[in-house]
Formats: structure tokens, sequence, C-alpha cells
């Protein structure tokens, strides 16, 4: 067979591959070269464009020292093609690299160059160099050095770890329109590796180098992803990076309700999530979590509360329902939407707008709001209920003969007072001026009165300091208590109104004391 006719087909597919491949670049400068993946492609489909047609250059050559000088050019190319095409595969499926592991990618192929360039002065690369006589065409036979199975298997290293962060994007991609630009691209990067392989295990027809002619075949399925399922299509990457990487959590249930997939940030709500959850009920994924588990039965929109490591976050959960073409519904969205920071800041606005600015205590529109709601549920269910109202003896002489800050020391100690005597359940609040109001539920009028008195003792025994001055106050009580009975109702106003009294006759006794409240009196 002539030389013209053995290269004849090897050469015609190259050439096929390589302009294939320079046409692809032109085509991705044009269209994709800002998506995800798509500068890299650019450049990985000129690398293998020059690496072929440098290629075609060495295969009719005729002398060792033009196909060494072509074997050279194919190289500046050949290192670099393994490097973007990892670079490709992981911005693609949206895998975040680090700078530094970015800049170390293209340490080996640098320093391949450089031996390959530089093999006459340390033989690293090639052994040994001749030209062989036995084949219908010239062709060198390399022996190669140490540095050529560095090369080698950084390049297999490459091309295997880009395989193998594609079939990590299948597993996670969400858009049937992803999967199949990943399995073709896998197909492309597949079909060059076995061309190599050929070649190294010395199965290639006279020895030939398989690669660009299996990278030129690559091409027709890198043509095929581009023109048939739009590879570098933002629209399936964006949304399979959104899905992933967004903030809200977020579950997919079919129509079974049984669960499809979820992103990273639902491990933040339910950590006991784990990928054997997929395909579960909903009974079996949330387990441990049965009030969510009854909210997304039910399919109620509200908002929940979490326990994440101690700390306490809330989430808007929403619905969404997931319609076939035919507009049938196959599947719901739940979302969760941390608003912890709206939650806590409403508190926060709400405390401030019920909260008496000087004594810390609640205002008289909380005082009253929160006391009525007791009493609404006390007539619900039964039970006892004290009211104390107390003011400040003389406190209009502190204002007039000591000055207002007096007054508001005065008016501060007194909140302190009441709060060091009270319990949690009880409500107390600032009525106005000097006056106070304490709501205590479940309390007898026995147990009302001690605390009246002790907070009265509290007052009397501290002595402030105003201006160099000693200031000592004293306050009267009123305490008026009652039962409701189931379904019965009573008015605030008019326990407010029995406790005033009973403070008009404390008043009355000389002051600094505590008076009950009775219809005798």
């Amino acid at each position: 067979m002539s030389m013209t006719e053995a290269l004849l087909a090897p050469i015609i597919i190259i050439l096929f591959g390589g302009t294939l491949s320079l046409c692809l670049c032109i085509y991705g400068t044009l269209t994709f070269r800002n998506s995800p993946g798509g500068r890299y492609y650019i450049v990985l489909s000129l690398l293998a464009s020059l690496f072929s047609f440098a290629y075609i250059f060495e295969l009719v050559s005729t002398s060792i020292e033009r196909i060494m000088f072509w074997i050279r050019i194919e190289y500046i190319p050949l290192v670099l093609i393994p490097v973007f095409t990892l670079l490709m595969c992981v911005e693609y499926v949206g895998v975040q690299l680090r700078r530094s592991i970015f800049y170390s990618l293209f340490l080996i192929p640098a320093i391949t160059l450089l031996l390959q360039a530089t093999n006459d002065f340390h033989h690293l690369y090639y052994t040994s160099m001749k030209l062989r006589s036995d084949r219908p065409f010239p062709m060198v036979d390399l022996e190669y050095g140490l540095w050529f199975g560095v090369h080698t298997a950084f390049l297999y290293g490459c091309m295997i770890a880009s395989i193998t962060i594609l079939f990590r994007g299948l597993r996670s991609a969400h858009s049937s329109k992803f999967r199949s630009q990943i399995l073709v691209m896998v197909t492309g990067l597949i079909v060059p590796l076995i061309g190599g392989f050929l070649y190294l295990m010395e199965l290639s027809p006279y020895g030939l180098d398989l690669g660009p002619v299996f990278t030129s075949i690559s091409y027709v399925f890198h043509g095929i992803a581009l023109l048939r399922y739009q590879m570098f299509d933002v629209i399936p990457i964006a949304r399979h990076i959104v899905f992933k990487n967004m903030g809200d959590g977020i579950v997919v249930l079919n129509e079974k309700e049984r669960v499809v997939d979820y992103n990273q940030a639902m491990l933040d709500i339910v950590p006991a999530l784990h990928k054997k959850a997929i395909g579960k009920q909903i009974s079996e994924a949330f387990s441990g979590y049965p009030e969510l588990i009854a909210i997304i039965e039910a399919g109620r929109e509200q908002d929940q509360q979490f326990l994440h490591h101690g700390e306490t976050r809330y989430y808007h959960i929403h619905f969404a329902p997931i319609r076939n073409k035919r507009k049938e519904r196959v599947g719901t969205i739940v979302s969760f939407a941390n608003i912890t920071e709206r939650v806590v800041m409403e508190e926060k606005l709400k405390e401030l707008a019920d909260t008496d600015s000087l004594t810390g205590m609640l205002n008289k529109r909380a005082l009253m709001r929160e006391s009525e709601d007791y009493l609404n549920k006390l007539s619900q269910s039964g039970g006892s209920f004290s009211m104390i109202m107390f003011d400040v003896d003389y406190f209009k002489q502190v204002n007039d003969k000591i000055g207002h800050e007096a007054g508001d020391i005065v008016l501060t100690h007194v909140a302190e007072a009441v709060k060091i005597n009270i319990q949690p359940v009880h409500i107390a609040g600032r009525y106005g001026g000097d006056e106070f109001i304490l709501c205590l539920p479940d309390t007898s009028l026995t147990e009302a009165y001690k605390v009246a008195d002790s907070i009265r003792a509290h007052v009397a025994d501290k002595c402030m300091l105003v201006n160099g001055k000693e200031v000592r106050v004293t306050s009267s009580f009123g305490v008026s208590h009652v039962h409701i009975q189931q379904g019965e109702t009573l008015p605030l106003i008019t326990l407010m109104r029995q406790a005033d009294e009973a403070l008009y006759m404390a008043k009355e006794k000389g002051r600094n004391c505590v008076h009950p409240y009775s219809k005798a009196s």
C-alpha cells in the first residue's frame, strides 16, 4: 500500500475534525462565550483544531527533523487540552475552584513543554528517536522517558476528573435538556480516551496515534451537543445552579407525595435529610418532625419555627404545584423561606411599641391589652385573677422640690422593685405618671397581698442619692381579686375600679401600706 493510500483516510478524518472544531470555536465566540464553561470550550476547540492540523503536517513529513518539529508544535495545544477540558466541566456544572488549584493545573503542562522542547539535553521525555523504515510512510519511533509517564498520567487524570464531575452534575440535574447535554459531553470526552488507549497499547494500524483521529470524531458529538441540545445554553445550567445554591430550602414532591429532590439549604432546616430520603414518603423522609409532616400533608402555607444548633429560626412554608404540558398536576415544590430576620425585627418593634421607655415595663396600651386577653381566656376555662394597683406617695413633691431627674430615678427604682418580686407569668406595667398596675393570674387574694407588701417594703427600704441629696419614698397599694366560673365574664374595668378603691383606702390609712378590696370597705 502506498503512502498516499495509507494516510488518506486518517488525514481526511483529522482534517474534517480540525475544521469542525475551528468552526465550533468561531460559533462559540459568537454565541455562548459568556455562558458557564463557554470561554473554556472556545479555547479548547481552538487548541484541538491546532493540534489536528499540526498532526496532519507530522503525518506528511518525510524526515525525522520535520516530524520532530511538528511534534513540538503539537505539544503546545496538547498539554493544555486536558486542563481546559477540566476547567470547562468544572464551570459548566457550577463547581467552585480555588484560585490556587486553578493556577496549579498549569504547572505540569508548563514543565512538559519545557522538557519536551529541551529533550536533547536530558532525555527525560524521549530516551531515543529514530525513523522507522517498516511502514508505508515515514514514522518516528519514540522511546519515552520518565516525564512522559507523568504527562500521560496528568492527561488521563484530567480527563477522568472531567468525566467524573460531569457525572456528578448528571446526578443532581433537574432538567432533561441539561442531562442530555451532559451525556453527549461525556461521550465526546470518552471517545479520544479510547483512541489514546489503543495507541498506548500498540493496537492502532501502522502505529498511528489515534488520539487526533478519535478527537476529530468526538467533535461530531460536540456539534450535536451544541446544535441539537444547545450545550452551554444558560437556561438549564442556571436552573440547576440556582436550585442547588439558592438560600431558600426546597423540597420537590411527586404526585404520590414522595420526595423527588431537595437542595443544600434544606439540610440547615432538616439536618436528618439524606440521599436515601429520595423516593420515600413524607412521613419517612421527615421522621422526627411530626409538625412538619402535618404541614406538608395538609399543604397549608404558614410560618414555622425550627431549632438549629440551639438557635430558633423562622421559615415561611409555601406550596407551588408542578404541572405538565396538559396542565395536570404532577408534583409540588415546597419552599422554606428564611424569615428569621423579619420575625426578630417585628418582635423588637412590637416590644418597643409595648414598652414604657423609662421603666422598661409594659406601657398602658400593652398592659390593658394583655390583661383583657387573659381575662377572656379565663372566662373560657375558669380560675382566679388578682390585680394590684399602686402609686408613689407624694410623688409630685419629689418632682417639685428635687426635680424631674429625681422623679425619673424614683420611678426606675420602683420598676426594679416590681420586677424583682413578680413571676414571669405576671403582667406588670406603668399605667401613667407614678401609677402602676400588676395583674396576677391564678393568684389568690392572700398571695397577691404578699406580693404587694414585698414590693412596698423594697421601695421603702431603698435610699437613692440624687444631686447629693438622699431621697426615700414610700408607696400605697390596693389589691382586688376575682374568681371567675367557666363561661362567666368580668370587664377589666370592674377589677381596676375595685383595686383603685382599695388604693384610696390605703392612702386614708396613712399611706405606705397595702389594702385589699372588700365590699364592706
